[in-house]
């Protein structure tokens, strides 16, 4: 559970697309991870405080529904929407994920079609997470265990290179130690605004962690796994992203071309052989990783879906594994077409789920932070000795960490690359509403009772 909880944290974002975020605010994009880091850490400072008191599967598309128990259709709306979004931001991290997957896998096998290496990687790892929550516990594992130690590693390496004390035989070239931080036109060299629009940008490389919430049902100790779990991606989350991060921008120059792939260059830097094939190498399992967790966690949540009429109950049949089959396959399909559509209008349908996928997931955030502040509230008049993980300084720093997201939402309006996904991430939300409205005026009335179930998959 630890391992999927800090899994969930490292994805491909931190590897590849931390350089956008350098190149924009310079060395101080140290500052926009710290600021994105600590609000994540709030948050899952809340998912920890819920989940231990209410294990549930489904997780907060649960919360969200006993937040708002006192106005049925309240209830039902935020489950539904809750609900949605995050299946919705998950499969499209399923066909994100196989495409660059694919480009990652073409590094070595440049003769085989993309399509082809895409459509094996979706195959092999549906096939994994059909065959049991074990199987998509140990894939994981593993998974995190290797972007994990490749952390480790670079921030142990690294800080050797930064402090003078590693060789230099590789490359000849001394180490400059912190130079890097001000040699270059000063620490913010354009200012203080791109340290904000870098947090907004960096708000979507932390997306994951919450799994651990989801897969704790599935556990023979759900309140003592999601305990241990929640506190262990705090206390590394800032470790392993800020710390890197401020090696990288001690290592390589922000305005460098070599910044593009800043990992690779940190490691070529530091003369590390062959630093290209094991970027790419760290990478793949990293999107790899991505893609298992997409398939897992987008299957949970629509078959909690199912349990209270927000989706089809075709989809809750289980295999003899306690697998919900349908769910899976049903996300997989979402992500069969996505790859087809990215090689056939990647400028179009694929590009408007990618711009607003990460608005989605800023809008669940929210949700889970406003279902949290009212939980809260409720458990302490009716059921206190169930907070045995409780959110800091409630309910100031829930409050917080609601500002920060209200404002990463209104900071994309004034951020020109932002606002279309900030726009397109809205009309999803608007398409929801409206699929909720339909969906409570024409098919069976939603079920409006509280989540008291802590029944889970076999």
């Amino acid at each position: 559970m630890t391992m999927i909880a800090l899994g969930g944290v490292i994805g491909a974002g931190l590897f590849v697309g931390s350089s956008v975020v350098i190149k924009s605010a310079g060395p101080a994009a140290i500052i926009s991870f710290l600021l994105t880091g600590l609000l994540v850490v709030l948050i899952m400072r809340m998912l920890g405080e819920m989940a231990v008191a209410m294990p549930a599967v489904g997780s907060f598309y649960e919360y969200a529904r006993s937040a708002f128990a006192d106005s049925p259709m309240g209830s039902a709306m935020a489950g539904f929407l809750t609900g949605w979004m995050y299946w919705y931001f998950w499969v499209i991290v399923v066909a994100v994920e196989t495409v660059a997957g694919a480009q990652l896998l073409s590094f070595w096998l440049p003769n085989v079609p993309q399509w082809m290496l895409g459509l094996g990687l979706i195959i092999v790892l549906t096939l994994t997470n059909l065959v049991s929550v074990k199987s998509f516990g140990e894939f994981e594992f593993w998974f995190a265990s290797i972007k994990v130690a490749a952390i480790l590693v670079f921030l142990f390496l690294g800080s050797l290179y930064v402090l003078g004390l590693w060789p230099t035989l590789s490359t000849g070239v001394p180490s400059l130690g912190f130079f890097n931080f001000t040699g270059h036109g000063g620490f913010a060299p354009n200012g203080i605004l791109p340290i904000f629009t870098g947090a907004v940008a960096a708000t979507a490389f932390y997306f994951g962690a919450e799994i651990v919430t989801i897969a704790a049902a599935e556990t023979a100790e759900p309140e003592k796994a999601v305990a241990k779990a929640t506190n262990s991606v705090i206390t590394r989350v800032l470790f392993f992203y800020v710390g890197s991060i401020t090696l990288v921008c001690a290592i390589v120059p922000w305005n460098s071309v070599g910044i593009n792939t800043p990992y690779v260059s940190a490691l070529a830097a530091i003369g590390i052989p062959g630093a290209a094939q094991v970027m790419n190498a760290i990478v793949l399992t990293a999107v790899l990783s991505a893609l298992n967790s997409g398939l897992y966690a987008s299957s949970r949540m629509l078959f909690a879906l199912t349990k209270r009429g927000d989706a089809p109950k075709a989809l809750t049949k289980l295999s003899k594994n306690g697998v919900p089959v349908r769910a899976i396959l049903v996300g997989t399909v979402f992500g069969y077409v996505s790859v087809i559509m990215s090689y056939i209008s990647p400028d179009k349908v694929f590009q408007f789920l990618v711009d607003s996928y990460g608005t989605v997931a800023i809008f669940v955030y929210l949700l889970i932070a406003v279902s949290q502040l009212r939980l809260r509230r409720k458990l302490e008049r009716e059921a206190p000795e169930r907070l045995r993980i409780r959110m800091w300084c409630f309910p100031y720093l829930t409050y917080v960490a609601i500002a920060g997201m209200l404002g990463i939402v209104i900071a994309m309006a004034f951020i020109p690359d932002q606002r279309q996904p900030l726009m397109l991430g809205v009309v999803s939300l608007i398409v929801l509403v409206i699929a909720f409205g339909v969906r409570y005026a024409y098919g069976k009335p939603p079920s409006l009772a509280a989540a008291t179930e802590t029944k889970v998959f076999g």
